[in-house]
């Protein structure tokens, strides 16, 4: 099964952003894959979980926001975020013309998910977040995930269980409110960026494991 990767750029108003598609000619979905707040889409992580998912026949676009694109370490507005959202899925639609799912690490899933509900995107069957920031490190809240409630299309969520952005506790509160809707993936003993401790026995690689093969069977029973 060969993998096509192709540098591309997503334009948008006032410039562009980079973006890296992997394609598949067997695939059965593309993923839109955001990157999170303090790393672009070029990250292990990022390279880890687009290179599973081909492996796995699933397609994936990643992308930069426009502050990492412009070496700024301070997150877009959620205006702008929303846009590159936008504008990265509709370039996924055009380019395979495949089933779509969007979402992302952290940050890079939290503007999907605004942007879902602000306007829904066509053609985007589901949502998937690596992370969900529910709330600021040590200040544990579920506002963030209020607006959850008006997304209508199917959403996974990987959480790992030492989250210092998501308690395991609250983040099992909220999407055990979305209901049918709404699937979480635990990751035991994981931490916000997916790394565990050595005395927990795991290593990183049972948790990409892990992790990917939850985010691909998920895509693959939505895509059907």
């Amino acid at each position: 099964m060969k993998t096509y990767r192709k540098e591309l750029r997503i334009e948008l108003d006032g410039g562009s952003v980079a973006s890296l598609l992997q394609l598949l000619n067997s695939a059965i979905a593309c993923y839109v894959f955001a990157h999170g707040a303090g790393a672009g889409m070029q990250h292990r992580f990022m390279e880890t979980v687009s290179t599973g998912l081909a492996e796995r026949g699933t397609a994936s676009l990643r992308y930069q926001f426009p502050y990492m694109e412009s070496g700024s370490k301070r997150p877009d507005s959620p205006a702008v975020a929303h846009a590159a959202v936008r504008a990265a899925v509709a370039k996924a639609i055009d380019l395979t013309g495949l089933p779509v799912f969007a979402g992302g690490k952290s940050f890079g899933g939290r503007m999907t998910s605004q942007a879902q509900v602000q306007v829904p995107m066509d053609g985007v069957r589901g949502l998937s977040f690596l992370g969900f920031p529910l709330h600021p490190s040590d200040k544990p809240s579920s506002e963030r995930a209020a607006h959850l409630a008006a997304v209508k299309v199917p959403m996974l969520f990987i959480q790992g269980t030492r989250d210092k952005l998501a308690e395991w506790p609250r983040i099992e509160k909220v999407v055990q409110g979305l209901v049918a809707r709404a699937t979480l993936l635990r990751i035991e003993h994981a931490d916000h960026g997916f790394n565990v401790l050595v005395r927990s026995g795991r290593n990183l690689d049972e948790v990409s494991t892990e992790l990917v093969d939850g985010l691909a069977n998920w895509i693959r029973a939505q895509a059907v």
